[in-house]
């Protein structure tokens, strides 16, 4: 079995079917791909009953129907007592599914007949990535009794995707099946980790069936599973000569005097992951609090926009953060064209309140982005990104969250960070990473301050915006399964060189 560290691509059901057909005409049958699918369905289904007790497999009519005939067989040849049930007319099969169901030579009762309680094992096997419509009727039935007989501690293994799961929004069609596990072949499926979507495809696994890998340089798939494998040889690596400016300086801005907290967060986690100096751009009422908390982090007084500009005249201040405590309106909109628009070569991060300035004029900000090509990384949560998008429904209402980030990202010429258990984030060029893993002890004060630091020190060290917000939503979630229960967002920062020095990130060194 594989995983999501070693093979991040994740393809979308019709580029799952493009990577069938490109095993077909590379010498791979149908039936022989459909034997192999099977074939794995059952050794995880045996792996996952507690007993040789009754296996019941629910089957559909298309080819995920089919892998369900050949785990059927295989299980009956171990010993497991095996039923089956089939929603439709069996004489309806068609092409590879068809023959399956002749060799599997059991039994074949009816839908209408499925019972799944009492037994050891059920398999969804009856509806793909490919689904096109809302599960209903008989169908929705059926699952609805799969998640009666779950909800009471039964086991259930969906083959591809739960029935139900869009496979590439990871939104429910009606209803879906509520998977203990879920197994699926050569490469994972956005729908798998979209967790935003609703859907519970459990325990992850994913099968070798024979595909060969030159089918993804055909594909070029666009999407990734947020891994070390996808950004790891972008990190910045120190030398002999390196110097603190050589590592990059950070300015971050700070909030008042009653809102340093956040900049500060996010100035230690620029500095934690490897920025070389990093300042805080105080506005004067916050200098002696700013200066009693940080020690190797530095403040710099300003007053306004034309003292801000006056910080942004040092060149080697190339990556920016605005908006953790900045608080929201027309100072902080000038303080954020100002970064965009200054002279130099500099990265710009935009967050919280700096986002919120711009509520429903996203066409402005974009504008800004525009004017200079100004590299730019926005980080909002669900409700930050309404309300800057706010009046725009080709964004708002695209379908599922990866869409949304991607049209977002597009429409601003910027990379977007759109946080949540399944943080996306997404290039305008179409590339996107989906976070897996992400601990709900995240979702905590400052946690995004946090991130947003992150991100800040990793562009001020030259990493590209893409990989730098993927690496900084990995190393959030890192350190956050590093702390355990307990966490506040002060751990995170902290954590950081624990985590850099584990066996999870240096495996990709």
């Amino acid at each position: 079995m594989l995983d999501l560290a070693a093979c991040p691509e994740l393809l979308t059901p019709s580029e799952t079917g493009a990577a069938d057909a490109f095993a077909i005409r590379a010498g791979a049958p149908g039936l022989a791909l459909m034997e192999r699918a099977g074939l794995a369905v059952a050794r995880e289904a045996a792996r996952m009953a507690r007993t040789r007790g009754r296996v019941v497999v629910l089957c559909g009519p298309g080819g995920n129907g089919g892998d369900g005939f050949v785990a059927a067989r295989y299980l009956l040849k171990w010993g497991y007592p095996t039923e089956v049930y089939l929603l439709g007319e069996r004489a309806c099969l068609r092409a590879d599914a068809a023959e399956m169901a002749a060799r599997w030579g059991g039994a074949i009762e009816p839908a209408q007949s499925f019972a799944p309680e009492g037994a050891a094992l059920v398999i969804d096997a009856l509806y793909g990535a490919g689904l096109a419509r809302d599960v209903d009727g008989l169908a929705a039935d059926c699952v609805a009794r799969i998640n009666a007989y779950a909800r009471q501690g039964g086991r259930v293994l969906a083959v591809d995707v739960p029935s139900g799961l869009d496979g590439a929004t990871g939104a429910v069609r009606g209803v879906a099946v509520e998977a203990s596990a879920t197994l699926t072949f050569f490469r994972f499926k956005p729908g798998h980790l979209l967790s935003s979507g609703g859907g519970r495809p459990g325990r992850l696994v994913l099968a070798d069936i024979g595909i060969p890998e030159a089918a993804l340089e055909a594909i070029s798939p666009q999407a990734f599973a947020n891994q070390p494998k996808l950004w790891r040889g972008a990190t910045p690596q120190l030398g002999a000569a390196s110097h603190k400016y050589a590592r990059g300086a950070a300015l971050i801005l700070s909030g008042e005097a009653h809102r340093t907290g956040a900049a500060r967060l996010a100035a230690r986690a620029a500095l934690r992951v490897g920025a070389g100096l990093v300042t805080l751009a105080s506005p004067l009422d916050a200098v002696a609090v700013n200066s009693a908390q940080e020690t190797a982090v530095m403040v710099a007084p300003f007053a306004g926009p034309a003292g801000f500009a006056e910080l942004l005249a040092d060149a080697r201040r190339n990556a920016i953060l605005l908006g953790p405590g900045a608080g929201v309106g027309e100072a902080t909109r000038s303080l954020v064209a100002a970064a965009l628009t200054s002279p130099g070569d500099r990265s710009v991060v935009l967050d919280a309140d700096a986002l919120t300035s711009f509520a429903g004029e996203a066409a402005a900000l974009a504008g800004l982005i525009a004017a200079h090509r100004r590299p730019t990384v926005i980080t909002p949560h669900e409700g930050e990104f309404a309300r800057l998008f706010k009046g725009r429904p080709d964004i708002i209402a695209a379908p599922g969250k990866l869409a949304q980030a991607r049209a977002a990202a597009r429409a601003l010429g910027a990379v977007v960070i759109l946080k949540g258990a399944d943080t996306v984030v997404a290039a305008p060029d179409g590339r996107a990473s989906i976070g897996c893993d992400l601990p709900p002890s995240l979702a905590t004060a400052g946690s995004g301050d946090t991130l947003a630091g992150f991100v800040c020190g990793l562009l001020a060290q030259g990493m590209a915006p893409f990989a730098a917000a993927s690496a900084a939503v990995w190393l959030h979630g890192a350190c956050a399964r590093l702390a355990g229960p307990g966490l506040i967002a002060e751990d995170l920062a902290d954590l950081a060189p624990c985590v850099f020095a584990s066996r999870e990130y240096l495996a990709h060194a």
